[in-house]
C-alpha cells in the first residue's frame, strides 16, 4: 500500500512539475538589452546608474552586446579621457559590474573588447591573446554571468568548435536564443594574414551555430528566435535597388546607383536570409555598433523582393547615450516581441530649462 502511494505521490509530484513548467512557458517576461558601454569617465558613471536602473527592474536575464570599453585608437589620442582599455585591470573591472547585476547576465564581445586593441601605444597587446583572455574570463562553460546565472549551451560544447565558448543557446519561455561572435570594423578581417584566418575560422562556427539555432527552433517548436551580436552587419547593401533607391533618395542624385560594396558580414545576412525562407515565426536580431537607437524591418526576401514581416532588428542606445531597451516576451501577442526604450533619468542631457 505504500509502495502504491509512494508512486502514485511521484506521479503527482511529476505532473505538478510538468503543469508548472507549462504554466511558466506560458507567462510573459522582460529582458534588458545594454551595449557600447562603458567608454569614457563620464559614461562610467552613466554606466552605474544604469546597472543600478537594471537591477532595480524585474528582469529574466540581461545582456550586453558587446564594446564594453573604449577604442584604443581614440584613447591614444587623450588618455585622460577613459579607462585604459585592453588591459587586465578594465577586464577584472567591467566583468566584477557584470557580476554586479543580480539577474542572469549575458555578454557577446565586440571590437573594442579584443580586435580593434591592436594600436594602443601605452602597453604592447596581442588581440589573439586577448580574445583568448575574454573567453576564459566571460564564458564560464555551462552557465551564464550574473548573481543568478542560468544554463547556457556553449559551443565549445561541440568538439568541431571547441574553442567557441563564447557562443551560446538557452531556451526560455518557449524562445530560442542564441549569441554570435560577430564584431565592427569588418568582423576583424582586412588587416592581417592572422586576422583573416582568425576571422573566417570564427565565421564558419558563427553560421554553423545560427543554422544549427534554426534547426533546434524547428524541431522544439520554438515560439520564435532571438538572435544578440555586437555588430551591425550592413543590412541595407543587401537590399533590393528599388529599396535602396527610397532609402537614398534624398542623398544621392536621382538616377545614379545607390552605392554598394563587399563586406565580411555578407555572408551572415546571406544566412539569415535562406533560414527566414523556411521560418515564418518571430525572430529579433538584437545588435549595437553603430549606437543608433532603432527598431525596424531591414531583411528582404530575395524571392520576393519584399521584406520578412517576421524579422525585426532592434539596435541598443550606445555612447555618448547610456540608457537601455526592454524586450518583452508575450505569448499572447501574435507579435510576440515589444521593444521599450528606457531612458535613464540621470543620464539625460537635454533638459528642458525650467
Amino acid at each position: 500500500m505504500v509502495w502504491r502511494w509512494t508512486r502514485a505521490a511521484a506521479a503527482a509530484v511529476m505532473l505538478m512539475a510538468i503543469a508548472s513548467e507549462s504554466a511558466a512557458q506560458e507567462r510573459a517576461f522582460d529582458f534588458a538589452l545594454v551595449g557600447d558601454m562603458p567608454y569614457t569617465k563620464v559614461q562610467e558613471a552613466e554606466y552605474q546608474r544604469v546597472l543600478a536602473a537594471l537591477n532595480a527592474a524585474e528582469l529574466a536575464f540581461v545582456a550586453h552586446i558587446g564594446d564594453f570599453q573604449f577604442d584604443a585608437t581614440p584613447y591614444n589620442r587623450n588618455p585622460a579621457i577613459a579607462s585604459m582599455p585592453c588591459v587586465d585591470e578594465n577586464y577584472r573591472a567591467i566583468h566584477d559590474s557584470f557580476q554586479s547585476i543580480r539577474h542572469p547576465f549575458i555578454l557577446t564581445p565586440g571590437d573594442n573588447d579584443w580586435s580593434d586593441c591592436w594600436p594602443l601605444e601605452a602597453r604592447k597587446v596581442d588581440p589573439l591573446e586577448l580574445l583568448s583572455k575574454i573567453r576564459m574570463m566571460f564564458f564560464p562553460e555551462g552557465r551564464s554571468l550574473g548573481q543568478k546565472p542560468i544554463a547556457v549551451r556553449n559551443q565549445s560544447a561541440d568538439p568541431n568548435f571547441s574553442k567557441f565558448r563564447e557562443n551560446l543557446r538557452w531556451s526560455m519561455g518557449g524562445v530560442t536564443f542564441v549569441t554570435v561572435h560577430i564584431v565592427g570594423e569588418n568582423d576583424n578581417f582586412g588587416r592581417t594574414p592572422e586576422m583573416d584566418a582568425e576571422h573566417l575560422e570564427r565565421k564558419a562556427a558563427n553560421v554553423a551555430w545560427l543554422k544549427q539555432a534554426f534547426a533546434e527552433a524547428k524541431a522544439a517548436g520554438s515560439r520564435g528566435v532571438v538572435i544578440l551580436t555586437q555588430a551591425n552587419p550592413g543590412f541595407e547593401t543587401f537590399w533590393p535597388a528599388s529599396a535602396k533607391t527610397r532609402y537614398l533618395l534624398r542623398f544621392i542624385p536621382r538616377g545614379q546607383p545607390a552605392p554598394s560594396r563587399p563586406l565580411a558580414f555578407d555572408d551572415y545576412i546571406q544566412t539569415l536570409s535562406e533560414e527566414l525562407e523556411s521560418y515564418d515565426r518571430p525572430v529579433a536580431f538584437l545588435h549595437g555598433d553603430t549606437h543608433i537607437f532603432r527598431v525596424d524591418k531591414p531583411l528582404y526576401s530575395k524571392k520576393t523582393n519584399r521584406l520578412f514581416e517576421n524579422f525585426t532588428r532592434v539596435e541598443t542606445f550606445g555612447w555618448p547615450d547610456s540608457h537601455w531597451v526592454r524586450v518583452s516576451v508575450d505569448p499572447a501577442d501574435p507579435q510576440l516581441f515589444r521593444f521599450k526604450a528606457e531612458i535613464v533619468p540621470g543620464n539625460v542631457v537635454n533638459r528642458r530649462a525650467n
